[in-house]
């Protein structure tokens, strides 16, 4: 959140004196949007197969939602990750990750972007690597292309076209998976000295996507068999 100036939006003051700043929260925004294309498309079919169905079709397409939906929802929506003053969460698609910042031993991005916390490995789902998106970084930074930049005046302007800025990124041309594991890599490191920032890293089921997920597949078997 930022104020009518671009800063960061200052709440009110935190319990050590330092001004409270708004959670940070990172998703992949094109998953988010072919999870709903999904959903849209799996509506219309499944509400046609009911109403024009005929025989097992209507209620084997009903038994079908919560086996398709709740699994659509969980890798494409419901993944996110919030990086707050004490602590970072992550949202993945069955379970949830809280680790405070003084667990947490290192995040970094190779085919996927990884959290080291507490001994252990967790990937965090919300943020994708592009290999594309690295490419069009590592051209940006080629000779040719700061020499084209210095030559036509677009400089870091162009840079920040190439790939997704995010804010607080200490090099805003790399790659936006790239950028996010830096800057949650340096929040880790400015936080983990806060005494409210300790404690063990704590996973959590989510259990309101696998309980429907499973109760409609024993449905769906159901239905079939019968």
């Amino acid at each position: 959140m930022t104020d009518s100036d671009g800063k960061p939006h200052q709440g009110p003051a935190a319990p050590d004196g330092e001004p409270e700043y708004a959670d940070r929260v990172y998703r992949s925004v094109p998953g988010v949007i072919s999870g709903v294309l999904l959903l849209v498309v799996a509506a219309w079919l499944i509400g046609d197969a009911v109403v024009s169905g005929t025989g097992k079709t209507p209620y084997v397409s009903l038994a079908a939602v919560p086996v398709f939906a709740f699994p659509v929802i969980a890798y494409t929506l419901r993944p996110a990750v919030t990086a707050g003053r004490d602590r970072l969460v992550v949202r993945n698609p069955w379970r949830t990750v809280v680790a405070p910042w003084a667990s947490v031993d290192a995040l970094r991005a190779g085919y996927s972007v990884e959290l080291l916390a507490g001994g252990k490995k967790y990937q965090l789902w919300a943020v994708p690597v592009s290999l594309r998106q690295r490419k069009r970084a590592t051209r940006a930074q080629s000779p040719s292309a700061a020499e084209h930049a210095s030559r036509t005046g677009l400089g870091l302007g162009m840079a920040k076209r190439t790939n997704p800025v995010v804010q607080g990124s200490p090099d805003p041309t790399r790659a936006w998976s790239d950028q996010v594991t830096a800057v949650l890599q340096e929040t880790a490191e400015r936080n983990a000295a806060r005494p409210s920032a300790t404690g063990p890293v704590e996973v959590r089921w989510c259990w309101w996507v696998i309980a429907p997920t499973l109760a409609g597949l024993i449905a769906l078997i159901t239905v079939i068999a019968v």
